[in-house]
């Protein structure tokens, strides 16, 4: 049970989540796709064979507070991820900069409050990819943030599920 105060997990909820992930087999399960934003959070989920990703929902992040976990721990019991890739926002050059680092420091609280392994990826290009696909297909990208950021996470998602084919 969640301490609604403090937004922590008991010793016990941390544990039945690691024993999921214990129980699946390696590269099977559901991954959780994370586009990081300072406004929208945009979230995509794989199936359970870890092959292909799929828009989730959106988060929103109100200015000046912090990271929503407790609307992403409702996807979380609901969906039971063993993994979480997280975007990393890189500056064009590949170095990091201030979006890059608030990028790792929600990682690190997802990993903590989760027990769940966070993988960061190389974000760049990822909501530009996804507002060409749309764009392509003849849709309307004003208005839709929500749906961009979504997409760019499944994007994100996708690609890392390929790298870790044979």
């Amino acid at each position: 049970m969640t301490d609604r105060r403090t937004d922590r997990r008991t010793d016990s909820e941390v544990n039945d989540t690691a024993a999921r992930r214990i129980a699946c087999p390696q590269g099977a399960g559901r991954v959780l796709g994370i586009d990081w934003g300072e406004k929208r959070i945009g979230l995509a989920i794989s199936d359970p064979s870890s092959t292909i990703a799929q828009p989730l929902g959106t988060l929103t992040r109100r200015a000046g507070k912090r990271f929503p976990m407790r609307q992403l721990r409702s996807y979380l019991d609901r969906l039971l991820p063993v993994e979480i890739v997280v975007g990393l926002p890189l500056e064009s050059d590949g170095s990091e900069g201030p979006a890059a680092r608030a990028a790792q420091e929600t990682a690190g609280l997802i990993r903590e409050k989760t027990g769940l392994p966070v993988t960061l990826v190389d974000e760049r290009m990822t909501t530009a990819r996804a507002l060409s696909a749309v764009r392509d297909l003849g849709g309307r990208t004003r208005r839709r943030r929500g749906d961009i950021d979504q997409l760019a996470a499944t994007v994100l998602l996708q690609q890392h599920l390929d790298s870790r084919r044979p």
